[in-house]
């Protein structure tokens, strides 16, 4: 049985606090008695049901009612706002200067240069905080909140504001907390007065309707839907920010590129070759006052001249890559390469780095006798190098930054980057016994004092290394255009107000009411000046807004 119908006979749905037909409070019979009862409904949605307030017995009504509060969206935000700058303590593992930012790598990086804050922030997963499954169901959920929170809210306005009563019942008029009523003889109401009342506030800016003797005058009803605007906002930027998440969408990744090397940019089909880096310095001609440097120089440009190629192949499982050039020029710092939506930037570069170590081979028995020269390339060491007369030289064990480890007692390396490299070869010459030696820090050990072959080292190659970032980012349209969506509803519900003004004759009686969803003391001088224009013998005393339960 509907528990909620009116005295006037219309039934309302469950939940409607004003009767969609009159208008009346549909409260207690013992506050119906008294009209001017101090609980009047909130004018918020017109006293009609919100789904929130009325179901709550499924599993779908207590997820829709858990969403659709308030309260629940301000602990999501406060939430993934503190996450959020939590991931701004320290750096992002894509962000760290690492060459090849191996997990080894990332976990001595924080715990070396933030100590134990660092192994704690990395422990967590704080490193890679946005790309996280629990980050991302926050946005989910903060979404999801936003989604519920304006239906549950949106369709019960929209029934509200679809089709204003011009009729109200004199409780609802006498409910309002600006109110004023007079005997329609007393004031002296007519028809003209009704006349007077439209064409005053249509100069006002006012919408009027009317019907016999009731007038119902309003103004910037948009205005309320500014808040529902600023929700399509926030989720068409959620939305755009969790597609970030989904192959193809974005891509911020940081590679390094050494002079004359090609790599793969990740993620995507396309490769990069770093043909030169350039750092160009301020002569003493270009400053504009004599600085005393103390022999330092200060950078004027930073400079990778690349070219990018297509991979023909990138959609051919185990296929070798097929590179066509597609674009060729500088890369800047400010001023990046761009193609078909890909960006390289200039972001970082490691100058003079060791690059590969030169060798000669002598033979002790011929008087330190040359056999052959060769070459171990640092960042991608051959396994066998083969010289002349046969003789072959094999790689044993590679460090590129070689450290003994204490716990093990045996070499390790500490970073992928060749800072202090170390090298064991095997040289194996005419069937003889096959000989070993070790290169590090710049000597050579050998297996024996009375082995045959020992190494001369030479002045390696050094090289310049460009970093730079590769960023994709096709969310970033529809990012800007709900941030446009968000300002036009913040626009919307600031600088107008949603004011309605009634004048109806009930019972011989003239009521006089106006509502506004802010700005009180404006529409408390427009109803000042009505009454004045229309002479009427009434005075207002807004009321105090009711006590929120």
């Amino acid at each position: 049985m509907d528990d909620r119908k009116c005295a006037c006979g219309h039934p309302n749905p469950i939940g409607t606090q004003l009767c969609e037909s009159c208008g009346r409070p549909l409260e207690s019979e013992q506050e119906q008695a008294n009209e001017s009862a101090p609980s009047f409904p909130d004018m918020r949605y017109e006293g009609m049901a919100r789904r929130s307030q009325t179901y709550s017995s499924t599993f779908i009504d207590k997820t829709w009612n858990f969403f659709s509060s308030v309260k629940v969206a301000i602990y999501i935000i406060l939430v993934t706002l503190i996450a959020s700058a939590i991931g701004t303590i320290f750096p992002q593992k894509m962000y760290i200067p690492v060459p090849v930012p191996l997990e080894t790598d990332v976990q001595n990086f924080y715990e070396t240069t933030y100590g134990w804050l660092g192994k704690v922030y990395y422990a967590l997963g704080f490193h890679e905080l946005y790309s996280s499954w629990w980050f991302v169901t926050l946005l989910v959920m903060l979404g999801t909140s936003l989604v519920i929170c304006s239906l549950d809210r949106i369709i019960p306005l929209y029934k509200a504001l679809n089709k204003p009563r011009l009729n109200q019942h004199a409780s609802f008029l006498r409910g309002q907390r600006m109110h004023a009523e007079v005997a329609a003889v007393e004031a002296g109401v007519s028809d003209d007065t009704f006349v007077q009342a439209s064409a005053f506030l249509k100069k006002k800016g006012y919408r009027v309707f009317r019907e016999g003797d009731s007038l119902l005058a309003e103004k910037a009803r948009f205005s309320r839907w500014g808040p529902y605007i600023n929700h399509i906002g926030l989720i068409i930027f959620l939305g755009a920010v969790l597609i970030r998440n989904l192959p193809g969408f974005y891509l911020d990744d940081f590679i390094w590129v050494r002079e004359g090397q090609t790599v793969p940019v990740p993620d995507t089909p396309y490769y990069v070759k770093n043909l030169k880096y350039t750092t160009e310095y301020y002569s003493e001609d270009e400053m504009a006052q004599k600085l005393d440097l103390k022999g330092q120089v200060i950078p004027k440009s930073f400079q990778t001249d690349a070219i990018l190629y297509l991979n023909k192949n990138a959609g051919l499982p185990g296929a070798k890559p097929e590179l066509e050039e597609v674009k060729r020029g500088p890369i800047i710092v400010n001023h990046p390469m761009e193609y078909e939506g890909l960006l390289l930037y200039q972001s970082s570069r490691q100058e003079m780095m060791l690059g590969a170590l030169n060798f000669e081979l002598l033979d002790k028995q011929a008087g330190n006798k040359g056999v052959g020269s060769f070459k171990i390339d640092l960042y991608d060491p051959q396994k066998e190098v083969k010289l002349e007369n046969g003789v072959v030289i094999r790689v044993l064990d590679y460090y590129p930054d070689f450290i003994m480890d204490e716990t093990t007692k045996k070499p390790a390396t500490k970073t992928s980057i060749p800072n202090n490299p170390m090298v064991a070869f095997e040289v194996i010459a005419n069937g003889a016994t096959p000989e070993k030696m070790v290169y590090v820090s710049g000597s050579v050990i050998t297996q024996t004092d009375a082995g045959r072959y020992t190494l001369d080292f030479h002045k390696p190659d050094l090289i310049n290394i460009s970093g730079l970032n590769a960023r994709v980012d096709t969310a970033i349209p529809y990012i800007y255009f709900g941030c446009v969506i968000f300002i036009i509803g913040v626009a919307m519900g600031s600088y107008w107000q949603h004011r309605r003004i009634w004048l109806q004759v009930t019972d011989k009686q003239l009521h006089v009411a106006a509502h506004t969803n802010k700005n009180w003391f404006g529409i408390t001088k427009e109803m000042e000046a009505l009454t004045a224009h229309l002479s009427l013998p009434v005075s207002f005393e807004l009321k105090a807004k009711k006590n929120k339960e």
